[in-house]
């Protein structure tokens, strides 16, 4: 008899941000599968003696394929039990959820989603700034910074995300992010654009820089870190009347 997975958004990293629902998944669960980016002490939260197995992936670092991820994540629900899949942040955004998802109903194994708070929530939040401003920022865009190559996805629309009026965060993008905002000033960006580079979000390594466009992506092509980041930027991003 198959098990039943819940796919649990983790939050940014503090157990604080953990949903009601999501820490009652961890207690009851006979297996973790965890991203590297829900580590931590939010594993201290599942239940004594639940398997606790990492599959993260990180950019630059090895990392395990997501096929093998999820055919992992179907043997131990073919095991029986719950399976708790835990991911950073929320796992519908940039979270690889639908191939997991696909893998589970092709092997016709019951699941749920119990959503997380989204990293830019919780980043926008330690800022103190909002992601929509009235009459200046009506609408707010997501986008990855990298294609499963680690390039910047050669398919992005760039017109739109050189909307000065819209607020846009770009996921796993500090390596890319020189060459995206060449062209975004080349589609008509400020370069004087406010920019926010947030780092290890809900982490006591939590770091938020407020710049430019422009002397960030100066910055990233100098050095990255290691720091996992978001990057903010848009007519609210440097918080200057938030």
């Amino acid at each position: 008899m198959s098990g039943f997975v819940s796919f649990v958004g983790a939050g940014p990293g503090d157990p604080e941000l953990l949903t009601l629902k999501a820490l009652d998944r961890l207690k009851r669960a006979d297996a973790v599968l965890f991203d590297d980016l829900a580590a931590g002490p939010i594993l201290s939260h599942a239940r004594a003696g639940a398997d606790l197995v990492g599959v993260g992936k990180r950019a630059g670092r090895p990392s395990p394929r997501q096929d093998h991820v999820s055919r992992l994540l179907v043997e131990y629900a073919q095991q029986g039990g719950r399976v708790v899949r835990l991911k950073a942040g929320d796992g519908g955004i940039f979270g690889r959820l639908e191939e997991e998802i696909t893998a589970l109903r092709a092997e016709g194994i019951a699941f749920e989603i119990v959503p997380g708070v989204a990293s830019p929530l919780a980043a926008a939040a330690a800022a103190g700034i909002p992601l929509t401003r009235r009459l200046t920022a009506r609408r707010v865009q997501f986008v990855t910074g990298h294609d499963t190559s680690g390039q910047l996805p050669p398919d992005l629309n760039i017109p739109a995300l050189a909307d000065a009026g819209a607020c846009t965060v770009v996921f796993m993008g500090k390596r890319t992010f020189p060459k995206l905002a060449a062209a975004l000033f080349a589609a008509g960006l400020p370069p004087e654009t406010p920019a926010m580079l947030a780092e290890a979000v809900g982490s006591p390594e939590q770091r938020l820089t407020r710049s430019t466009v422009a002397e960030l992506a100066q910055a990233l092509a100098q050095d990255v870190g290691d720091r996992p980041a978001l990057i903010f930027y848009g007519p609210l991003a440097g918080g200057d009347d938030a």
